[in-house]
């Protein structure tokens, strides 16, 4: 006898709501491997979304499938972002449309300086925040704008790829784990940046394993599970259910 949970009720309550930014049925694969099982969510505007799951679940396969990454295979399923239709772009076009991701490894590029890594990311339109203003927001960065990007510290690495992404005209910043690694009081740091760029109307997706941080970050949530979605709501509706928390989140 299958003695699992039912969150069922909870899950794509929101799904037909207007949105800034819809995913509707989405399925992608890594070769013969079905990853991104008919997965539908919407976001907001200006609001931030924290996309949960255990390790395995398809929290990252599902933000390289939205940023029209070459994998995993979108084979199914459509992406709409201000009423453009991403699932008929590559990464590239995804990109100028306004999807800016910050991989997990945030691919900051050896060889160049902070200030050169902010630099390349605006040689082509649409360009974003100026680099005095991304200076602004991250003064770190300033202090460091002649040092080698790749030999910073963990937490200004971070910091330097969200600037690189703010760097061009964006509209959804997308997170893979940008807390892993961090000291406490660097993750405070991000969070800080987070609500100002939620203040400044930008929408956010954001993929952690510290869930607990990530949903008290978070306007809703959306929990993975094997591919599937099996949770959509409000972020305080987890924080606040401990055996959802249990089944799919081991918290």
């Amino acid at each position: 006898m299958n003695t699992r949970p039912d969150f069922s009720k909870h899950a794509n309550h929101a799904a037909t709501a207007p949105a800034y930014f819809s995913v509707w049925d989405l399925h992608a694969y890594y070769g013969e491997s079905y990853i991104v099982q008919g997965v539908n969510f919407n976001v907001h505007e200006g609001e931030i979304l924290a996309l949960l799951g255990r390790n395995g679940a398809g929290k990252t396969s599902t933000l390289r499938a939205i940023a029209r990454m070459d994998s995993p295979q979108v084979n199914h399923g459509e992406i709409w972002l201000d009423h453009q239709p991403l699932h008929t772009m590559r990464a590239h076009q995804a990109a100028m449309a306004g999807i800016g991701l910050v991989p997990e490894d945030r691919c900051i590029i050896p060889g160049l300086t902070v200030e050169e890594n902010l630099q390349l990311a605006q040689i082509a339109p649409p360009v974003g925040w100026s680099i005095q203003r991304l200076y602004e927001l991250f003064p770190r960065l300033g202090e460091r704008r002649k040092q080698e990007g790749v030999t910073l510290s963990g937490g200004e690495q971070q910091m330097l790829a969200i600037a690189r992404a703010l760097a061009r005209d964006i509209k959804v910043l997308l997170l893979d784990e940008p807390y892993e690694g961090l000291a406490p009081v660097i993750v405070d740091e991000i969070e800080k940046t987070l609500i100002h760029i939620k203040e400044l109307g930008i929408t956010t997706v954001i993929v952690e394993q510290n869930a607990i941080r990530a949903l008290e970050l978070a306007d809703r949530a959306v929990i993975l599970d094997t591919g599937q979605i099996v949770f959509d709501g409000l972020a305080s509706e987890v924080l606040d259910d401990a055996a959802l928390r249990a089944e799919y989140l081991a918290i």
